[in-house]
This record gives C-alpha cells, structure tokens and sequence, in this order.
C-alpha cells in the first residue's frame, strides 16, 4: 500500500493531523505570549531587563537542547507515547507557571514548558509525511505552516488582551485548558508504533549541548557590564570549548552511524550558505520582538494591549505570507527574494537604530509590517534551498540542525542585544550623557538596533550566495524520498 495509491487522507488520519496540528498551535502561541508581558513582569517581580529576557532565552535554549533528541524518541517509541510525553509536559510547565510564586519558579516552568513543544514540533512534521499521501502533502503542509506561523503572530495580541484586564498568571491558565482537551483528545486518536529501527542515543553529546548553547548564550547575555553575574569571558570560553567538543563527538559518531547531529549535511555548499543566513535572520527577529514591547511601553507609554495591537499586522504579513513566497520560489529561484527581504530588513534596523521618543506609533508598526515582510521573503526560500540539496538520510539530520541552530540563534540574538541594550542604557545613567532615564534607554535601544543592523549586513552578503541546487530525485515508490517533499 503506497501513499501514490490512495490519494485520499482516512478519516481516522485526519483527526490525528487535527489533533496534532491544534496542540502545535497551542505550544508555538505560547513561544512569543511572553513578550507583551516582560515590562509587567519586571515590574512585579522586580527584576531588570537582563534578567527578565530569560524567560524567552530559556525557554530557547531547552529548544536547541531536545530538539536533536527527538529523532531518538521517535524511533523507539509509539506515535501516541510521543504525544502524551510533549503534550505532558507542556500542561505541567503551563499549570507550574500560572502558580509560581516568583521568577525563579516561573523560569523552571518555561524549560519544562519548552522540552514538551520541542517534542511537538518534529512528532506534527513526521507524522504528516507518515499518514498523508505524497499527491496531498503539499496541500496540507501549506496549511500546517499557516497555522505554525500565525500561533506566533497573534502570541503577543492575546497576552496584550488578557493583561489588559487580568494577571499575567492568566498567560498560561487561558492555555491549559486548550492544552489539555488537545492532550486528551490526540491521545484516543494517535495510533502508530515505534520504528524498527533502534538507535542509540549517544548522552555524553546531549550533555555536551548545555555547556556549548548555554555558554555561549550565557555570555552574551553579561555583556551589559553592570558587575553581576560572571562576566561575559569565562562563559564565552566555557561555551567555545564545549561547541568544539560536540562537534568532535558527532565527527567522531559518524563512523560508527549514530551521531546526535550529522554534520555531513555542511558538505553541502547550500545547506552551509542557508544555515548561516537562517541564523543572522534569527538574531534579528528575537532580538526585535523582545525590544520594541518594551520600547513601546516604557518609552512611547502604550498599555499591554494597544502594544500587542500594534505588533499583530507584522506577525500576521510574516505568517500568511509564507505559502504565497513558497510559490514565487518555485518560479525565481531563491536569489531575488532573499536579497529582497536581507535588504529590507538592515535597512528597518538601520532605522530603528533612530526612534526616539517622539517618534509616530504608526511609523514603528509601517517599520515592523516591513521588517516581517523582509523576514517573510527570508525564511522560506533559505529553508528550501538549504534542505533541496541534501540526500534524503541526510534530511532528517539537517532539519535537525537547522531547528537547533535557529533556536540557539534566537536566544543568542536575544541575550546580545539586550545585554547591549541593559549596558549602554547604564552606562549613559552612569556617566551622566543622558539627562533622564528615558533617554538613557533610547541610547539602549538606539545602540541594539545598531548592532542589530551590522549583524544583518552579512546577511546580505550571504543570500547574494544562495541558490536552489536540488539533490538528484530517487526511484519513484522508494520511501526515504517522501521526506524530502
């Protein structure tokens, strides 16, 4: 029985997508819910801007953690196992973050969170491409990505609506009762059984990517320079060490056929080009969506609400533009669209790097909508021509590094431009150059941005490289290729 055969997706099948794409959307809404609220947080929690990110930082960096790990469980266990581990999880950190008593709670609650919807994310995309027919796939992978991308987009307008008018402990118990009828609901309809094959999942690598990620994302979050913490330079170095281990690990696994991540897939000129590009874009999309809520409350003065308003028409043009780019794709290539969209946003953070506050609120959202649209034009052509080239036991590990690689970026992106934000704001208060306290977090944000901005200049440089190289098609009928679409 070949997908080609039978067209048409069961019933029974697409219940099981429905279930899984609803909690998808649950776990991914609440990556960015967060946003709108870290001024409040700072508030009632009292602490700082530097601490307050890493909520966010976290939560991505327990992503780049378990995200390679997957591959793993979904070998050795049942499709519905799978599911009851993610969806778990993630109702247990949402239920312990609507409780907790202060940060130090309310952080823990967004790993436990983060290790359920990194499970999530790769269990939706193999089981689409295990139950739908390949004539299909298309179809309902436009629609999945869709909903993946919107869940972000309207993250911050709902936490804005409810911190309009509640505690921000109602973040996570709007949540919980959405993720536990989705936990209920796809645990009577997942079915499937584990892989045959039985691989070893090899832990002194997994070990090794707490001190790699987090050392480094650790120490670019200390480059504030406001005296706490360790400093930037001995996590730096800790993080560099343990990076070069992992990498010898895996060049070292790959001779036996079990490494965590196959770094084979750099062979490939396209996927390295790709990757590079992925992760500059990465940088500046956290970067802006943890800074401008705070720039819009604490400097122009707007509520939680009118805040995540105001953030909506960006996230939406970034998410329902993307199948529409995926199409342009397939008629351009990827050459115009990422040098479009590379170009559009180093200018908006150029721009950026000059608010003030009197600057217009509809010019920060005209300058958000271009910035999305930019990052739009980015994401999904670099995607594809970074995965179109490599063979298909290679794609499985590839997708992996990519998902990682793009987390840890997020929360290194995250952890700089804060950091610099945090110093440069203290630093102008220190010294006196500022004559209130806003102006001294214009400096801050104003020098953020600017870094920002020279980040994203090499990645113009980079999409000038980019082109679509697909891999030679193998035989019609032979399975490993299914997941190359």
């Amino acid at each position: 029985m070949t997908p080609a055969s039978h067209p048409q997706i069961s019933r029974e099948n697409r219940l099981v997508i429905t279930a899984l794409v609803t909690a998808t959307f649950v776990v991914i809404l609440n990556e960015t819910i967060m946003n709108v609220a870290l001024p409040r947080l700072m508030a009632e929690l009292h602490i700082d801007a530097s601490t307050v990110q890493w909520l966010a930082t976290a939560f991505m960096l327990t992503m780049s953690v378990v995200i390679p790990t997957t591959g793993f469980l979904l070998q050795r266990l049942a499709r519905r196992t799978v599911f009851v581990l993610a969806m778990s999880l993630f109702s247990a950190g949402t239920l312990l973050a609507a409780l907790a008593p202060g940060f130090g709670v309310l952080l823990l609650a967004r790993v436990v969170q983060a290790s359920g919807t990194a499970i999530m994310l790769p269990l939706l995309m193999t089981s689409v491409l295990t139950l739908v027919p390949v004539a299909r796939r298309g179809q309902v992978m436009g629609t999945v990505s869709i909903v993946i991308s919107v869940a972000p987009a309207i993250g911050p307008t709902i936490s804005g609506l409810i911190l309009q008018f509640l505690s921000w402990r109602f973040m996570f118990l709007t949540v919980l009762p959405i993720a536990l009828a989705a936990l209920v609901f796809g645990a009577r309809k997942l079915g499937g059984s584990a892989e045959a094959e039985r691989p070893r999942l090899d832990a002194f690598s997994v070990v090794l990517t707490v001190p790699a990620f987090g050392g480094v994302v650790y120490g670019l979050s200390q480059l504030s320079g406001d005296g706490s913490g360790l400093g930037p330079a001995l996590p730096l170095a800790v993080g560099v060490v343990a990076l070069a281990l992992f990498v010898w690990r895996q060049l070292a696994l790959q001779r036996s056929g079990s490494p965590l991540l196959d770094l084979r897939a750099f062979t490939y000129p396209m996927y390295t080009v790709a990757t590079a590009l992925l992760v500059v874009g990465m940088i500046a999309l956290f970067g802006v969506v943890i800074l401008l809520p705070i720039y819009l409350q604490q400097v122009q003065g707007l509520d939680t609400l009118s805040t995540g308003l105001l953030l909506l028409p960006g996230g939406l043009v970034m998410g329902l533009l993307s199948p529409t780019v995926g199409k342009w794709f397939d008629r351009v290539g990827p050459l115009p669209l990422t040098l479009t969209g590379t170009v559009l946003m180093t200018a908006v953070l150029f721009a950026l790097a000059f608010l003030n506050a009197g600057t217009p609120v509809w010019l920060v959202l005209v300058m958000h909508v271009l910035m999305s649209l930019g990052l739009a034009l980015l994401f999904t052509p670099a995607f594809t021509s970074g995965l179109n080239p490599l063979p298909p036991h290679l794609y499985s590990h590839g997708s992996a590094i990519l998902s990682t690689l793009q987390q840890v970026a997020g929360a290194a992106g995250t952890a700089l431009l804060v950091g610099v934000m945090a110093g440069q704001a203290h630093s102008s208060a220190a010294s006196g150059a500022a004559t209130s306290a806003i102006e001294a977090q214009l400096s801050g944000f104003r020098s953020a941005f600017l870094v920002a901005a020279f980040v994203a200049i090499a990645s113009v440089a980079l999409a000038a490289f980019l082109r679509n190289r697909p891999s030679l098609p193998a035989p019609e009928g032979v399975e490993p290729a299914a997941a190359v679409h």
